[in-house]
């Protein structure tokens, strides 16, 4: 077990710490790490893309679980897998999909361990249909402050505090999870420009249940008229028989392509509003008014930016805040008010992205309910951002919304309770789990969780 004192910041590159990073190579390793993380504690890291600074802890220990990364059963038949939690999205993929299997939940990047997909609860296109990650864990083995490996089923007040729970929780080792059965390693894609933000949310909702996948990217830097104009692009996975011959021969194939890696460094004020605009212009008029049934790759349509290695430093030195947010059904005024803020402020956000959730996810802390959720990408030293977000952080509690805390590294701890109302089950569970505050982090020092 090798171990380092390093830097360690998230995604967006905002706010790096010094930390002692441990490797574990076996669960013992990982119990004797979790027993000598010292006064400042401890927090599991897997592939590092959570935005801001729930896998850092300054001063103390990150466990990097990556190391624990063995496929250890596979049920082809009733479609189940059982794995380390540092196993990645991407690895799954390669393996289940000749199998004629697909994760169940996927967000934007494949670059995620299943470990961190529980602690984080991610969301996919899918949510209206599926609902987030842990919906289809069926059991975890978890590591807690005592030592003890506990084996955890859903619908235990253990699970649902660790769905979500950014690590705090313990040490998640394995994880049995439901998959999707697919035919095909191929999407089959509908596209639709929609011309602003009404016509945008009155074609979600008409339709979006035909669909198992569904996202639209937004131009956040369009006014006027044009305030909220998006591409729509939805789709499911692809059966054999609408494949062309030349393809049946390997359906299930999965050959992510690959570009080279983004520059080490950007000039700063490369990602300006003209050039964001540019952008944002660029890739509304060429996206197609509508087209159905195109034939896409699974790397295309749910991960784009993978094919780019470290695109996180487009942003420059400064990194950037990535700022996600829900409200609810009913709160589509809210909605409105939020997007023409930002319209006016004028945020270079080329990544921005709105989709609809479904059922809320039992996590006590997990992102998802029923509602709205927009994201965007905004360089991190845009002047007045902080304030700037403070205002919209008060409109989205305001309207009984929440942020994302995956994303999330500058959000007042005084409005997290009324964004997660079972935050007072989830800290009494810790306090009972983990007298001793062994599992800790910059994000739970920064909110008080």
């Amino acid at each position: 077990m090798s171990a380092d004192t390093v830097s360690v910041t998230g995604w967006g590159r905002t706010a790096p710490t010094v930390a002692r990073l441990i490797r574990p190579r076996t669960y013992e390793e990982a119990a004797a790490a979790v027993r000598g993380c010292g006064a400042r504690g401890g927090i599991p890291r897997g592939l590092g893309r959570a935005y801001g600074d729930a896998a850092q802890n300054a001063g103390g220990t990150v466990l990097d679980m990556t190391g624990l990364d063995r496929i250890h059963a596979i049920d082809a038949s009733g479609g189940t897998v059982l794995c380390d939690a540092g196993v990645s999205l991407h690895r799954l993929m390669e393996v289940l999909l000749p199998l004629g299997w697909f994760v169940p939940v996927t967000p934007g990047t494949r670059q995620v361990t299943v470990g961190g997909a529980i602690g984080a609860d991610i969301h996919g296109k899918n949510h209206h249909v599926s609902g987030a990650f842990s919906r289809h864990v069926l059991s975890l083995e978890l590591l807690t402050a005592d030592g003890e490996i506990r084996t955890v089923g859903r619908g235990t007040p253990l699970f649902d505090a660790t769905a979500g729970g950014m690590g705090l929780t313990g040490v998640i080792l394995t994880a049995t999870v439901q998959l999707q059965a697919v035919q095909t390693s191929l999407m089959s894609v509908d596209t639709e420009r929609a011309a602003d933000l009404d016509d945008l949310m009155a074609r979600l909702t008409a339709t979006d249940h035909l669909y198992r996948y569904s996202v639209a990217w937004i131009d956040l830097l369009a006014r006027g008229a044009a305030t909220g104009r998006a591409v729509l692009t939805r789709g499911d996975h692809a059966p054999l028989d609408t494949l062309p011959a030349r393809v049946r021969r390997a359906p299930l194939s999965f050959r992510p392509s690959r570009l080279p890696p983004a520059p080490a460094f950007l000039p700063e004020g490369l990602l300006s509003r003209t050039t964001v605009g540019l952008f944002n212009e660029l890739w509304y008029r060429k996206a197609p008014r509508a087209r159905t049934g195109e034939l896409q790759k699974i790397s295309a349509f749910f991960h784009p930016l993978d094919g780019v290695p470290h695109w996180n430093r487009v942003y420059g030195r400064g990194g950037f805040v990535q700022y996600q947010f829900v409200v609810g059904y009913g709160q589509e005024d809210a909605l409105r008010r939020i997007v023409r803020r930002i319209s006016a402020r004028r945020c270079p956000s080329f990544l921005a992205v709105l989709k609809r959730f479904g059922d809320a996810d039992p996590g006590w802390l997990s992102f998802p309910v029923p509602g709205w959720t927009l994201a965007l990408d905004i360089p991190a030293g845009l002047p007045g951002l902080g304030a700037f977000l403070d205002e919209l952080d008060g409109e989205v509690a305001a309207a009984g919304g929440r942020v994302y805390l995956a994303k999330d590294a500058r959000l007042r701890p005084e409005l997290l309770t009324s964004m997660y109302p079972r935050l007072d089950e989830f800290r009494a569970l810790r306090a009972e789990l983990d007298p001793r505050g062994v599992f800790v982090s910059d994000l739970s020092r920064r909110l008080t969780l």
